[in-house]
């Protein structure tokens, strides 16, 4: 019979929140950004942002 030691079961762990990790991430794809918005560049206020310019563009004619 062998003895778990701490150590091996807190890796034991971790490899298994990895690879659930890894399932979550698969699925649903990486929710948080690479950046914050205070280590970005500060945005103009003439400037649109990508998605604001993509949902303008998805308003149907009638709606004008």
């Amino acid at each position: 019979m062998h003895v778990t030691s701490p150590d091996e079961a807190r890796e034991q762990a971790t490899g298994e929140d990895w690879r659930r990790r890894q399932r979550l991430d698969a699925i649903f794809g990486d929710t948080f950004p690479e950046t914050t918005s205070d280590e970005r560049e500060p945005q103009r206020p003439d400037q649109e942002s990508a998605g604001d310019a993509w949902l303008r563009a998805q308003v149907p004619p009638h709606h004008g």
